[in-house]
């Protein structure tokens, strides 16, 4: 597999098998077919047409989308048609920062289509060999990618906590990142891809971070979404990701990120260069 293969599996997806699904006329997502046939049985909530799905008109406040939305949804989880929810809520906006249209739930983001942002942190180590990053490994029991590597970081960004705010809940939870040492993180950038997933579609930002740690930190589990974190040389890192699938899909192009940003990829020597430097901003 190549470092331009995982880009390209990222941005799989097939749009004729998908409707846009609209708010106050709003373009703020994509429905597939199969999933729009389900939600034209409720006809107080949603509107189907052969060319869109749109919320009904009377609702017109960000809560009472919200509240029907929400309500939808947990009569098609009774019937298996979604996965239960997660008790986290997105924020559905088409440009970052906006005020919301409405939440939902991060189980069902995918079902609608609609943006959808995370963070992930690089922990980074200065060595007189080379740098090293602390990657951790996946728990068996995650839905998605069990048993992957994964940055030292990462998690979805819930609605209502500002970048920052999460960046420190989320280094302390899945890594014992103390306060002090996660406000070291520098934003760096951001990648996008788009997705079809089992559930529907991701066109997902992950707003990338990176944090130069002592050599003395370790990090360690703390949420039991990690099980374990090893230091790990960033030539041994780029031939895991260059070579097969030992990361989860998202991360290789987190890291790519990285290479591309530290200068551990040659233009001369990397054919696929422009392709791998573009491709991680796919547009949304």
């Amino acid at each position: 597999m190549s470092l331009l293969d995982h880009i390209h599996r990222c941005n799989a997806h097939a749009p004729a098998r998908f409707r846009p699904f609209l708010i106050e006329g709003r373009a703020v997502g994509r429905v597939r077919r199969d999933f729009a046939t389900r939600l034209a049985a409720f006809t107080a909530t949603f509107s189907v047409h052969d060319d869109a799905v749109a919320l009904a008109e009377g609702l017109a406040t960000p809560e009472a989308r919200t509240a029907a939305v929400r309500e939808v949804l947990a009569r098609l989880a009774e019937e298996g048609a979604v996965r239960p929810p997660r008790g986290e809520d997105y924020a559905v906006v088409t440009r970052f920062g906006e005020s919301p249209l409405m939440r939902l739930d991060r189980g069902h983001v995918a079902h609608f289509g609609v943006r959808a942002f995370g963070l992930h942190v690089n922990g980074i180590v200065r060595a007189p060999e080379g740098p090293k990053l602390w990657i951790g490994r996946r728990a068996p029991d995650k839905t998605v990618a069990p048993n992957k590597l994964d940055n030292m970081v990462a998690g979805g960004q819930p609605a209502g906590l500002s970048l920052a705010e999460n960046l420190r809940k989320e280094a302390w939870e899945e890594a014992a990142v103390p306060a002090y040492l996660a406000a070291r993180a520098r934003p760096v950038g951001a990648v996008t891809y788009c997705l079809e997933s089992d559930d529907g579609l991701k066109p997902d930002t992950l707003f990338v971070y990176d944090l130069e740690l002592p050599p003395e930190f370790t990090p360690r589990p703390n949420d039991g979404e990690i099980t374990d974190f090893t230091l790990m040389p960033v030539a041994e890192v780029m031939a895991r990701v260059r070579g097969g699938d030992d990361f989860k899909f998202n991360v290789n192009l987190v890291l790519i990120d990285f290479f591309l940003r530290h200068g551990l990829l040659d233009p001369d020597a990397e054919p696929d260069y422009l392709d791998l430097a573009q491709g991680l901003r796919a547009p949304l």
